[in-house]
């Protein structure tokens, strides 16, 4: 007697078609690649336990990932305790006590801070010291902001989320502003956002090149493309990322009918996609390219599937290991 297939994954000679535009890029950026790497080469030196302030990066798979391999990871630098072991800093950055408090107790400290948010940083430094209040565009509560915020004294740098905080912004020297902005926004927004301070304050000063990084931009330029194209297009990512949610709210923008964000295949809402021929598909710069693969296979599971990739941009960026372990790995 043959198998009865179930509704959750049809027989073969029965599949719907299914064609999958598969961005490029997607996925890890330099920044993400040189944290996970910064976590793995100093458990290769130093052996676990190696502690880390905060998920390394937004993804929960990687985090997992590096806690089989001996990776610890603590809220605040009172959680690690006095051994010796090295404390390693998120690719997101972190405010200026963060380092000084560990180096007044004596800890261990690996740096892996994205370069593109040292970046801004820097930026936000050179026009405090200048004289200018700065204005940081970004999201309250993300650990980029907090750490951004966290390298100017306080009073001088001011958070802007979004036009009507603009509209009530009365600053003590109008004519004496800067700019900086957090690097995983939504680029059409940030514009929007941006054209606004510059309108109210035409002698506001920006940065010489945008802060949104380049893999944020490249991202969504690739879901601009697509998502016109497609019925439905998810989003491989974690829900505490930023520069995922923001890949699902461009394709929502640009009027993609469906648009989900999902950090596994089991987290698929299969209904949805019921009536779907065309499926969109990409991946934040924190959700490794096993995921995409896995969401893909769980489809083919489901469907007669083919996929196409759309290629906007070919990136090359790489970001050099901090020093410490460079030194080591050259031994």
């Amino acid at each position: 007697m043959n198998p009865v297939a179930s509704d959750d994954a049809p027989a073969a000679d029965r599949k719907p078609p299914l064609e999958i535009l598969l961005a490029a890029p997607r996925g890890f950026c330099a920044g993400v690649v040189r944290a996970i790497d910064v976590v793995e080469r100093a458990l290769a030196i130093y052996g676990p336990p190696v502690y880390v302030r905060h998920e390394i990066v937004h993804n929960k798979y990687v985090v997992e990932s590096l806690k089989r391999k001996g990776a610890v990871f603590v809220r605040e630098l009172d959680e690690v305790p006095d051994s010796g072991a090295p404390v390693i800093f998120s690719a997101h950055g972190v405010a200026k006590t963060v380092p000084a408090n560990a180096v007044e107790r004596g800890l261990t400290t690996i740096d892996a801070t994205c370069p593109l948010v040292t970046k801004v940083h820097r930026e936000a430094e050179i026009h405090h010291k200048r004289g200018r209040h700065v204005l940081l565009v970004g999201h309250s509560g993300h650990p980029e902001v907090v750490g951004t915020m966290g390298q100017l004294p306080k009073g001088s740098i001011t958070l802007v989320e979004d036009l009507d905080q603009i509209a009530a912004l009365e600053p003590e020297n109008p004519n004496n502003l800067a700019w900086v902005t957090q690097t995983t926004l939504s680029v059409d927004d940030t514009r929007h956002i941006v054209d606004a301070l510059k309108q109210k304050f035409p002698n506001i000063t920006g940065p010489h090149k945008d802060d949104i990084c380049y893999a944020t931009t490249n991202r969504q330029e690739a879901v601009k493309q697509i998502a016109p194209l497609v019925d439905a297009l998810i989003v491989v990512g974690s829900s505490n990322s930023s520069n995922s949610q923001r890949l699902r709210e461009v394709a929502e923008r640009v009027g993609c009918p469906i648009t989900r964000l999902v950090l596994r295949a089991e987290e698929i809402d299969w209904p949805a996609f019921a009536g779907v021929r065309k499926l969109g598909l990409t991946a934040g710069a924190s959700a490794p390219e096993v995921l995409v693969e896995e969401i893909i296979d769980a489809f083919a599971a489901r469907y007669d599937v083919t996929v196409d990739t759309v290629s906007t941009v070919v990136e090359d960026m790489v970001f050099p290991l901090p020093r410490e372990l460079r030194n080591e790995a050259a031994e």
